[in-house]
């Protein structure tokens, strides 16, 4: 996990104590987190360090803003002491994302996206509340010490919600492409449909199968075709819209539903689909762990049209899926339609 609670503690001692005492705060809560979590060890030392640098920075900027004492502060100069803590808090974070976005990066075999570097909207919205969390622990530290009992109470319950929804969102996630599962993108599809129907628009659905991909792991091994599956993934969430639906169907199937969208644009994003995986090319190794690249993969891609292929998400699919097997029998690397139309346009430069 890139984000975590420990900002409710860390972020206070920013604002209250010198540059030692956060280090060795920093140190004592990471190794805390090491024994319980169990992780390799290595992560523990690479977020350590990632937390003490950020913090310290923090700490060191805040300090030559000159802040006041927030015992006896005017309504004016508690703006201003606001105004402070808010862009300390953005020099915390924005360390963490050069640190830890910039190493990501370079350990990522394919190129990384900006979900990959920064993490999901929702990760990032839990950092920030976390953040803000802490902002009022270092208040009610300075000003009621006491009080600091309630936020240790409050923490705990944020951090049982933090881990229900992490537990939804696994359930809901395919651990070896990041992509929906079936059970999350068909909640996510109906959902997608449903508006759609209401408001009387059409929607295309996109069924993608690799091609000759029990080949890949007869001829590199299995290591080798995962990595083929999360280059693919990567591949349809950068050349899919945010409000597309990709998820994975099982196997070497992958799906796309495309609300909003018409005859001739889904035809042209299938297009897309299938030259931006047939021009990736995929760093793994092979059966003896040495380095090998693959490329040059096809795919096949069944395309049904609501509401003119089917009215419901079962029979899109049906449709997609008979679709998908007349564009293996047709010859592979193409684009069929529920119809029985194909599309193989040449791949333009």
């Amino acid at each position: 996990m890139l984000i975590d609670l420990t900002a409710v503690w860390i972020f206070p001692a920013v604002l209250v104590v010198p540059v030692p005492l956060i280090v060795a705060l920093v140190v004592i809560i990471r190794g805390q987190r090491w024994f319980t979590a169990r992780r390799p060890a290595h992560n523990f030392v690479f977020s350590t360090i990632s937390h003490s640098l950020a913090a310290a920075v923090a700490h060191l900027a805040f300090a030559d803003l000159g802040p006041q004492d927030w015992t006896s502060l005017t309504v004016a100069g508690s703006l201003r002491e606001f105004a402070l803590v808010v862009l300390t808090a953005v020099i915390y974070e924005a360390i963490q994302i050069i640190y830890v976005g910039g190493a990501i990066a370079a350990a990522s075999k394919s190129r990384p996206n900006a979900t990959t570097i920064l993490g999901s909207k929702a990760d990032n919205v839990l950092e920030a509340v976390t953040t803000g969390l802490g902002a009022m622990t270092a208040i009610l530290l300075v000003t009621m010490p006491p009080t600091v009992a309630i936020m240790a109470v409050v923490t705990v319950v944020f951090n049982r919600l933090a881990e229900l929804d992490q537990l939804q969102s696994d359930v809901r996630t395919d651990p070896k492409t990041g992509l929906l599962n079936m059970r999350g993108w068909s909640e996510s599809a109906e959902r997608a449909l449903s508006r759609t129907s209401r408001g009387e628009d059409s929607l295309a659905l996109l069924m993608i199968d690799l091609d000759h991909f029990k080949w890949i792991n007869d001829t590199f091994g299995h290591p080798a075709g995962d990595d083929v599956l999360r280059s693919v993934a990567e591949a349809l969430d950068q050349v899919t819209r945010p409000s597309d639906v990709v998820g994975r169907f099982g196997g070497e199937e992958f799906l796309v539903l495309l609300p909003e969208i018409d005859p001739t644009a889904a035809e042209l994003a299938a297009e897309r689909v299938l030259h931006t995986i047939a021009a990736l090319s995929i760093d793994s190794t092979d059966k003896r762990g040495d380095p090998t690249t693959i490329s040059g993969r096809t795919t096949s891609i069944g395309v049904a049209l609501f509401p003119r292929h089917g009215d419901s998400l079962e029979s899109l699919l049906q449709a997609a899926d008979s679709a998908v097997y007349e564009a293996k029998e047709g010859g592979r690397n193409q684009v069929r339609f529920a119809d029985g139309s194909v599309s193989r346009r040449p791949r333009e430069d």
